[in-house]
């Protein structure tokens, strides 16, 4: 029985589609992360914008 290798595309689709499964994952940061995933827009800068406005979020 062939075992198929999965790409390093394959691992990182399939961790964004769990992220909010995951245990002690806030699920505002884990939509936020999948959501700049899929638009082809995680880096840091995005990520500390979001962050930001997550928590500006929280204090209103």
């Amino acid at each position: 029985m062939e075992k198929k290798v999965k790409s390093g595309k394959e691992i990182v689709d399939h961790f964004f589609e769990n992220i909010s499964k995951l245990e002690n994952v806030d699920s505002d940061i884990a939509t936020m992360l999948t959501e700049l995933y899929k638009a082809d827009k995680l880096t840091d800068t995005n990520i500390k914008n979001e962050l930001f406005k997550l928590r500006t979020k929280d204090v209103d």
